[in-house]
């Protein structure tokens, strides 16, 4: 073999092996993009999630305030009677 074809061997085989190694970083990438958006979704659903816990603790806290203030209103009748 001349070392002109040994030459062109090489740099054939040196690009094969990088386009090899392309291919697998894409891949790679691929099923890291993947996951990503898996866990941005269910990242949106616990939010989404933690949310309607919010708005349900707070009418619940305003329920119980008024409760209070009712008993409260009630003692402050008995206190005055």
């Amino acid at each position: 073999m001349s070392p002109i074809e040994e030459q062109e061997t090489d740099s054939l085989s040196s690009l094969e092996e990088r386009i090899q190694q392309a291919i697998q970083v894409v891949a790679r990438l691929r099923e890291e993009k993947s996951a990503a958006l898996e866990d941005a979704a269910e990242a949106r659903a616990e939010v989404a999630r933690l949310q309607e816990e919010v708005r349900s603790l707070q009418s619940e806290r305003k329920q119980v305030r008024s409760r209070i203030e009712k008993l409260l209103g009630q003692i402050d009748l008995l206190s005055a009677g």
